[in-house]
């Protein structure tokens, strides 16, 4: 029997990509999998909507892509030293320990103790190559010598469900959109810096930003939209968007751009290829596992001349353009069904 954890992603009002990915797989996995909650209370797993714990036993596995500590799990640490069942894990990046200083307090605080309890579990996926080499690296660095292996899960780009798209833009005013919280690490505000300088160089084209603000690092960052919009009638902003709408975006822009100076994978990237869209992204290795195989164009991080640059050949050079959203449309991109079997497969 497969347990799957959904003690967050079960009850979140939010679409941030750690929802997405637990979502998506609970979706997929369907029947071969029982939804599962942490009790504070009983200190093991619940089933999902009753108070009521699960059977666990040597012979099954439960199955996590959530976060995690002893502080927001009490009794965690003593429910992973029983091993009532075997344990596996969806590592997701170490970002709250490269970025400290702009990522949520609580994500910072909870992380080390989080990656160091995936040392207990019997299995680990990382969303990436990168993500893997992170935590393989950090455990070294502590000096864990017996830790379980880490493989790579490709994570899927249909984010709804829905056929793969073809990516054509309506006729009109060319518009870009970009997917993602506001907050300094995704780099909204160094995106508008560059648009601005396109605008005011006399490039006609809408820019739409779409994503929730994160409410610790948000706020300058949402104050700078709101300044550019007075000046710029092009700059729209969608801070509750549903998947219905997103998808409705995609339809109408010539690029998606993601100038990020950190992920743990990309899941934007990949999801703006699965509608046929031509990619904008920032020149990130781990961005670059997905950018490479086509429909992408890589710019230097936080290099204005580079990304003016970039804009500008997708907004204006139809050639570019159409090679890049060629490649989009008919590339190989991998998709939630084929990553729920191959969770299936590893946890038998």
């Amino acid at each position: 029997m497969i347990y799957y954890d959904v003690t967050k992603t079960g009850s979140a009002s939010h679409r941030s990509g750690l929802i997405r990915v637990g979502t998506r797989l609970r979706q997929e996995l369907g029947g071969a999998a029982v939804p599962v909650v942490w009790s504070d209370r009983r200190r093991t797993f619940v089933a999902a909507g009753a108070d009521v714990p699960v059977p666990l036993t040597p012979a099954d596995w439960l199955l996590t892509a959530e976060l995690f500590s002893e502080a927001e799990r009490p009794g965690f640490w003593d429910f992973l030293r029983a091993k009532p069942c075997r344990r596996a894990a969806i590592f997701h990046d170490a970002i709250p320990l490269k970025l400290a200083d702009i990522t949520w307090p609580q994500s910072v605080a909870r992380h080390p103790e989080y990656m160091k309890m995936l040392a207990s579990f019997d299995r680990v996926w990382a969303n990436s190559v990168a993500s893997r080499e992170d935590l393989l690296g950090w455990w070294r660095w502590i000096g864990l010598d017996a830790t379980p292996p880490v493989d790579v899960l490709a994570l899927g780009a249909d984010f709804s469900g829905a056929a793969r798209g073809r990516g054509r833009p309506a006729a009109g005013l060319p518009a870009l959109l970009m997917v993602g919280i506001l907050e300094p690490r995704k780099n909204q505000t160094f995106l508008l810096e560059v648009c601005a300088g396109l605008w005011g160089g006399g490039l006609e084209f809408d820019l739409h930003l779409v994503g929730r603000v994160n409410p610790h690092f948000g706020k300058p960052v949402l104050a700078a939209v709101r300044r550019w919009q007075k000046r710029w009638p092009g700059l729209h902003y969608h801070a509750a968007a549903d998947d219905r709408l997103v998808e409705q975006l995609y339809g109408r822009v010539r690029a998606a751009v993601f100038p990020t100076i950190a992920e743990g994978c990309g899941l934007p990237l990949l999801e703006a290829l699965w509608q046929g869209v031509p990619v904008v992204c920032s020149d990130l290795p781990v961005l670059r596992e997905n950018a490479d195989a086509g429909g992408c164009l890589c710019a230097a991080v936080n290099d204005p001349a580079a990304w003016s640059g970039a804009l500008r050949r997708v907004l204006t050079e139809a050639a570019v353009w159409a090679q890049l959203q060629t490649e989009a449309v008919s590339r190989p991109l991998p998709v939630w069904s084929e990553a729920a079997a191959v969770l299936r497969r590893g946890l038998r």
